[in-house]
C-alpha cells in the first residue's frame, strides 16, 4: 500500500538543520522558532531589490553583504522573513541581530545554489508523496464506487483508511453514513461537528489548493475532547455536504493530520457522487410512488392485478384504513422549481404526529397537497377522531412553515384501497367549499351537512336551471354577485355589508335595487334570498366537481 504523507507537507528549520548539507551548521539566534516553516530561499541583495512579502522564506547572506547592509535586515522580519542563513562567520562588528529571525550560521562554505536545489528538491519529493497517496485514495474508493458499493461501504473504506472513526454529513447537516461510533456516542459528536462547520472560516484559514478543509477540536460525549478532521463537498457550485474524519485525541501529530486531510479531500468527490446518485434514485423512486398514489386517487388502474402488483412494488397494504387529506399548495414566495417544493412541503406535513404503526404517502397534483394516511383506529367514530386530530396538526405544521393559514380537508374514512378515490373527492369537494368560505384549519366533509345534501342535486340540469336564471343575469354588472353573496353572509344586514364592503350605506342601498330589478324580485324579503343561496351554493358545487373531473381526465 502506498504510504500516507510524512508530514504537515512543508519543510521547517530544524528540518532544514537535519540535513546533511547543513552538518556544521549553528543556531545563533531563535532556538526557540525552529518549528517555522520555509518553502523558499533567496539571496539578500535580491530580497533588498524588492518590496514583496518574504513568508515562509529563508534569507542567503555571505558576510560581507551583511556589513554592507546591516541597517536593512531589520525590515526583514517585518516582510515575514523566517530565516537568515549566513554562509560563512557573521561578522562580529554587525551589532545587534534581528529579532524575530532565526539566525543560523554555516561553518562551512554551501553556497546559494546548494541550498536552493536541496529545498527545491525536498519541496517536490513532498508533494510527489503527498500526490501518490492522493491517487491510492482516490483509486480505493472509486473502485468501491464503481462496484455500486454505497455510501456506508465508502464511508466504512474512509474509516479503514483513516484508522479512527468517519461520518458523511448532507447539506443540512444530518448524518447519512457513519462508521466506528455507537449511537450515543455519535449524538453529541455529530451536534459538535455541526457547530464547527457552521461557522465561517476566512479563506485564508484555508488550504491554498481551494479545499475547504478544517481542523479543530471539538467535544464529545461526556466532555471528551476529539480532533474533528472535515472536508466539504463541493460538486461545480453546488454544496452538498461534509467527510468527516473523528480522532479520539486532542492532540493527534502533524504526521496524522496531514494524512486525514488528503483522505477527506479525496473522498469529497466520490462520496458527493454516490450521495447524487443516491439522490436521484429516492427521487425516482418517490415519483413513482406518487404516480401510483394518483391512480390511486383516480381509480386509473388498468385491472387489480395492475394495482395489486404495483402496491406490493411500493410495499403498500391495499387492505388497511387510509384517510386522504388535502390542502392549498401555496408556497410563501417565487421558488424555481414549485413542483419539488410542494412536494417537499407535502413530505414535511406528512410527518407530524409520527406513529411506529402509521405510514403516509404523498403527492401534489396541481397546486393541492395530497397526503394518504393509513389509520390505526377500527371504529368508525374513532377514525374521524383521528383524521380530524391529523388534519388539526398537518394544518399547523403548513402554517409554520408557509406563515399562511390554509385549511386542510378530507372525506369520510376510507377502508380498503377501493374507497380511497371516493373519500379523495370528498376531501377535494370539502376543499375546494372551504377556500370559497375563507376557512382555515381541518376541514371535514361531514362538517359541510348543507353542502353534502345539495351535492346529491347540483349536477341535476334543474340545479343548473335555477343557477342560470339566478345568478346569469347578475354576471353581466360589476361586483354584483359579490355584493349579493356578501348581503347574504352578512343575514341581510344592509350596514354590516357596507362596512365588509367599504362602501356608503346608500351605494348599497342602490346595488340591492338593481339587484332586485335584475332578478325581477325583491332580494331582501327572506324566502328570496334562500333562493339566490340556495343558487350560489349549487354554483359553488358545481365549480368544484367539475374541477375534479377535469383533474381526473388528465390522467
Amino acid at each position: 500500500m502506498t504510504e500516507p504523507p510524512t508530514g504537515t507537507g512543508r519543510m521547517t528549520v530544524q528540518g532544514l538543520l537535519d540535513e546533511s548539507l547543513m552538518s556544521g551548521a549553528r543556531v545563533v539566534a531563535g532556538t526557540d522558532r525552529l518549528d517555522r516553516e520555509l518553502t523558499w530561499v533567496l539571496p539578500l541583495n535580491e530580497v533588498l531589490s524588492q518590496h514583496d512579502p518574504l513568508d515562509a522564506v529563508a534569507v542567503y547572506a555571505r558576510p560581507e553583504s551583511l556589513v554592507a547592509n546591516g541597517a536593512a535586515l531589520s525590515a526583514l522580519t517585518a516582510r515575514g522573513a523566517t530565516t537568515l542563513l549566513v554562509d560563512g562567520v557573521v561578522p562580529p562588528d554587525l551589532g545587534r541581530l534581528p529579532t524575530g529571525l532565526v539566525v543560523v550560521e554555516l561553518g562551512i562554505p554551501v553556497g546559494f545554489a546548494a541550498l536552493n536545489r536541496l529545498l527545491a528538491e525536498r519541496a517536490l519529493s513532498q508533494e510527489v508523496h503527498v500526490m501518490r497517496y492522493s491517487t491510492h485514495v482516490h483509486a480505493s474508493l472509486a473502485g468501491l464506487f464503481h462496484r455500486g458499493a454505497g455510501l456506508q461501504i465508502l464511508v466504512r473504506e474512509v474509516s479503514n483508511l483513516a484508522r479512527n472513526p468517519a461520518v458523511a454529513l448532507d447539506a443540512r447537516g444530518h448524518v447519512v453514513a457513519h462508521t466506528g461510533l455507537t449511537p450515543e456516542t455519535l449524538a453529541p459528536l455529530a451536534d459538535s461537528v455541526n457547530d464547527m462547520v457552521a461557522a465561517d472560516v476566512p479563506a485564508a484559514e484555508r488550504r491554498s489548493d481551494g479545499h475547504d478543509t478544517r481542523i479543530q477540536p471539538i467535544t464529545g460525549l461526556h466532555d471528551s475532547t476529539w480532533t474533528c478532521v472535515a472536508s466539504a463537498i463541493r460538486l461545480g457550485k453546488s454544496f452538498e455536504g461534509w467527510v468527516v474524519i473523528l480522532v479520539p485525541d486532542p492532540h493527534p501529530g502533524s504526521h496524522d493530520l496531514a494524512r486525514y486531510s488528503v483522505l477527506t479531500e479525496q473522498a469529497t468527490a466520490i462520496i458527493g457522487s454516490e450521495m447524487l446518485r443516491q439522490r436521484s434514485v429516492d427521487e425516482a423512486e418517490e415519483r413513482a410512488r406518487g404516480d401510483f398514489v394518483q391512480a390511486l386517487l383516480h381509480g386509473s388502474f388498468s385491472s387489480e392485478h395492475d394495482m395489486r402488483a404495483r402496491a406490493e412494488h411500493h410495499d403498500i397494504e391495499l387492505d388497511a384504513r387510509f384517510g386522504v387529506f388535502v390542502a392549498p399548495g401555496v408556497l410563501p414566495r417565487r421558488v424555481d422549481n414549485p413542483t419539488a417544493s410542494m412536494v417537499r412541503l407535502a413530505r414535511y406535513a406528512a410527518g407530524v404526529a409520527p406513529h411506529p404503526a402509521v405510514h403516509a404517502y404523498v403527492t401534489v397534483i396541481g397546486d393541492v397537497l395530497v397526503v394518504v394516511r393509513t389509520l390505526r383506529s377500527q371504529d368508525g367514530p374513532a377514525m374521524r377522531a383521528e383524521m380530524d386530530e391529523y388534519a388539526q396538526a398537518m394544518s399547523l405544521e403548513l402554517e409554520r412553515r408557509r406563515g399562511l393559514r390554509a385549511p386542510v380537508a378530507y372525506g369520510r374514512p376510507a377502508r380498503g384501497a377501493s374507497e380511497v378515490r371516493e373519500s379523495y373527492r370528498e376531501a377535494r369537494v370539502a376543499l375546494g367549499i372551504a377556500r370559497r368560505l375563507h376557512r382555515t384549519g381541518a376541514t371535514s366533509y361531514q362538517e359541510l351537512r348543507g353542502f353534502t345534501v345539495l351535492a346529491q342535486v347540483a349536477e341535476t340540469e334543474q340545479s343548473r336551471q335555477l343557477v342560470r336564471d339566478m345568478l346569469g343575469p347578475l354576471r353581466s354588472g360589476p361586483d354584483l354577485l359579490e355584493t349579493l353573496s356578501a348581503y347574504l353572509s352578512e343575514g341581510g344586514n344592509v350596514n354590516a355589508t357596507a362596512r365588509v364592503l367599504n362602501v356608503h350605506r346608500n351605494t348599497m342601498l342602490a346595488k340591492l335595487d338593481r339587484i332586485s330589478r335584475l332578478l325581477g324580485m325583491d332580494i331582501r324579503v327572506p324566502e328570496n334570498q334562500f333562493t339566490v343561496w340556495l343558487a350560489i351554493r349549487l354554483d359553488l358545487l358545481d365549480e368544484v366537481h367539475s374541477a375534479i373531473d377535469r383533474e381526473a381526465s388528465f390522467r
